[in-house]
């Protein structure tokens, strides 16, 4: 049996076919569709290293089943650029060392745009900590995701209100 879904993956619409009910939207994405930036952590649902967005919230893809999110649209870290521009929390992870080794980066940056978006980061570092507490780094980067996610903020903050006046 086959199975059809429509998907809008980074703003471009894709048609798919799955012959197997139990794929997740991370191996579709990963081994699929080509797009390995999400990683494949725990595989549970513990560790974040998976989370991309979906219909703007925040989810660990390795517990989604593709077939149930026939026209949802999901945003993974290879969307949030434009052509050589980074977005503004790639741009300040980079400036804030909130990596080492890389492997968790893009599923912390993925929660981070989705903690933003959510208006639930703030200017207190306990509450991004809170917010981003999903996702683990090994490394253990976190004074540098956290300040990266506080930097994005009030950056984003800024923009929002130089648009208001």
């Amino acid at each position: 049996m086959t199975f059809r879904l429509t998907l809008t993956v980074n703003g471009e619409p894709r048609a798919i076919e799955l012959d197997d009910p139990r794929v997740t939207l991370l191996d579709l994405l990963r081994e699929r569709l080509g797009l390995t930036g999400s990683k494949k952590g725990c595989d549970r649902g513990q560790c974040g290293a998976c989370t991309v967005l979906l219909n703007g919230r925040r989810i660990n893809s390795c517990l989604a089943l593709a077939v149930s999110l026939d026209g949802a649209e999901v945003l993974t870290i290879e969307g949030l650029a434009v052509g050589e521009q980074l977005h503004p929390v790639q741009a300040a992870f980079i400036e804030h060392d909130g990596f080492q080794c890389g492997f968790c980066t893009p599923g912390q940056i993925m929660s981070a745009v989705g903690l933003i978006r959510e208006g639930r980061a703030g200017d207190d570092p306990e509450r991004v900590r809170e917010g981003m507490s999903g996702n683990l780094c090994r490394c253990g980067a976190y004074i540098g995701i956290t300040e990266a996610v506080l930097d994005a903020q009030a950056r984003s903050a800024g923009v929002d209100q130089g648009e208001a006046a």
